[in-house]
C-alpha cells in the first residue's frame, strides 16, 4: 500500500519509527520543510496539511496518517474534502498486557448523544471486522445500576447506556471497563471527555499503546495520531490494513 504521513515537528522521531512499516508499504512524507537524507518520497509545502488530504482524495495515496501535522488544520480539511460536519474517530488501543480493543468516542466534542453512540457502534464494528477483531460491544456509563439517584448526570449516562445497548445488541457494562475489555473488542465511553481520558490514561500513564484512530465516517482511509506518540509505524500498519480491506471488499 502507498501511505502518506505528515511531518511538522519531531521529524527524526517519526522517521525512525517508520523503518518497519516501510518494508511492506510505500511511504510518502508530506512536510513543511525538507528532511535531508530521508529515504522516502517527500512532498514539501508550507501547506503540507492540504497536500496530504488532497493526495488522499485524488487517489495518489491509498491511505493517510496525520503524523505530527497540526490537528486542527488537518481536521478542518478532512471535513471540507470529506463533506462532513463532524469527524468520528475510533482509537485502536492495547493494554500493557497485550489486550487490544477499539475505543470511541475519543474526541472531546464527540459522542454526547444516544444517536452518536449508536453511530459509533456501527462504525466500530465495521473496523473490527476489517481487522479481524472481536465485534462484541460494551457500552459504558458513569456508574453502576445501584448508583441511580446519586447524581442526575450519572443517572443520564446509565439511561443512555441502557438504551444504546438495547438498540444495538450490545452489553451495558456500567462503569466496569476493567471487566468489559476481557471479552469485548469494542468499548463505547459515556462521552468524548471520558473516552479521551481513558485513552490518555492507558497510553500515556498506564504503559499501554495507542495504534492510531481511524476517522470512521469518511470515504477515504485516514488515521489520526496523538501528538504524544513515539511510534508511528503502528498507525501506518493500521492505515495499510484498512486500505487493503477496503480494496478487497469494494
Amino acid at each position: 500500500m502507498h501511505i502518506g504521513i505528515g511531518i511538522d515537528k519531531n521529524a527524526g522521531r517519526v522517521m525512525e519509527s517508520l523503518t518497519s512499516a516501510s518494508k511492506s508499504n510505500r511511504i510518502t512524507i508530506f512536510s513543511k520543510t525538507g528532511i535531508p537524507g530521508t529515504p522516502y518520497d517527500i512532498v514539501v509545502s508550507d501547506n503540507a496539511e492540504e497536500e496530504l488530504v488532497k493526495a488522499l482524495y485524488e487517489g495518489r495515496i491509498d491511505a493517510a496518517v496525520r503524523g505530527t501535522l497540526p490537528a486542527n488544520a488537518v481536521m478542518k480539511l478532512l471535513k471540507k474534502y470529506g463533506n462532513v460536519k463532524s469527524l468520528k474517530r475510533i482509537a485502536l488501543l492495547e493494554t500493557q498486557s497485550g489486550t487490544r480493543f477499539l475505543l470511541a468516542p475519543v474526541g472531546v466534542d464527540e459522542g454526547w448523544t444516544r444517536e452518536e453512540k449508536v453511530d459509533f457502534v456501527g462504525y466500530a464494528r465495521e473496523i473490527a471486522s476489517a481487522l479481524g477483531m472481536n465485534e462484541k460491544t460494551a457500552i459504558l456509563s458513569g456508574g453502576r445500576l445501584g448508583d441511580i439517584g446519586r447524581h442526575p448526570v450519572v443517572d443520564k449516562t446509565i439511561e443512555d447506556a441502557e438504551a444504546v445497548a438495547e438498540g444495538t445488541g450490545s452489553d451495558h457494562m456500567e462503569i466496569l471497563i476493567e471487566d468489559a475489555v476481557k471479552d469485548h473488542g469494542i468499548i463505547i465511553a459515556p462521552d468524548g471527555i471520558s473516552g479521551n481520558l481513558v485513552f490518555r490514561t492507558l497510553a500515556l500513564l498506564g504503559g499501554g499503546r495507542a495504534h492510531g484512530a481511524p476517522v470512521a465516517n469518511l470515504s477515504r482511509i485516514f488515521v489520526d495520531t496523538s501528538r504524544a506518540s513515539y511510534d508511528y509505524s503502528n498507525a501506518v500498519f493500521l492505515a495499510s490494513a484498512l486500505a487493503d480491506y477496503k480494496q478487497k471488499t469494494f
